[in-house]
């Protein structure tokens, strides 16, 4: 299936290229640039540290519950056996249904994170957005998304441009209209047509990069 999902990725980029201008942007170097979204990672964090401390707790107390019972077990009478096994197994049932309540599928940590991480994704897309109509983009792709993008040629990356929309410009790495670090500046009013290829360009640059040739010496014959 994800074999097919692939050969359907190339076809629709195949196809799109020929007739649409597209772009793509890395949204988790986006978000790792917003001081809000640090902020949420670390409350996070924190939460999660709490969870996993209560979680710790209750399994302690399990724990504790079994060497008693062993230590005690000899003087207990069958009845009394049986109730002290029923105490024990439902002390385990509570941990594990705690477990599955805050990190399940669901559970609470994924609902805390969507309710904290909401308000930014939705400021990320409206920047999204925005740099999409200024600069004539038809499609957007997420290079951090589910597509899998086996080459990705950076004058089609727009991620700083949408750090600029989010006021994330600097001097350093994220200057206005740049690309992200190792990337490359371009003009996205001034591309070149998607899905022509740059194979003469390439040509004359290799060209230029060769070394000069060095004359050998004819052997005397003195």
């Amino acid at each position: 299936m994800k074999r097919f999902g692939f050969f359907l990725s190339c076809f629709l980029l195949a196809f799109v290229s020929q007739a649409q201008k597209i772009g793509y942007i890395d949204s988790n170097f986006i978000l790792s640039k917003l001081p809000a979204y640090n902020k949420v990672q670390q409350e996070m964090d924190k939460q999660v540290e709490v969870w996993q401390q209560d979680i710790e707790k209750m399994h302690q107390n399990v724990e504790k519950l079994k060497q008693d019972y062993k230590a005690e077990e000899v003087l207990l009478t069958d009845e009394m056996k049986k109730k002290r096994q029923a105490e024990i197994a439902g002390k385990e049932n509570e941990v594990r249904d705690y477990q599955r309540k805050i990190f399940g599928y669901e559970g609470t940590m994924f609902k805390r994170r969507q309710e904290l991480i909401k308000p930014i994704q939705d400021e990320v897309f409206t920047a999204v957005e925005k740099v999409v109509k200024a600069r004539r983009i038809d499609i957007m792709f997420d290079k951090s998304g589910d597509i899998v993008m086996i080459y990705t040629n950076p004058v089609h990356d727009y991620t700083e441009y949408v750090l600029e929309e989010l006021g994330l410009a600097s001097e350093g790495q994220n200057t206005p209209g740049a690309k992200p670090a190792g990337g490359v500046i371009d003009d996205p009013d001034d591309l070149p047509p998607v899905g022509e290829t740059e194979g003469t360009a390439v040509q004359e640059t290799n060209q230029q990069n060769k070394p000069p040739k060095t004359a050998t010496k004819k052997k005397s014959n003195n």
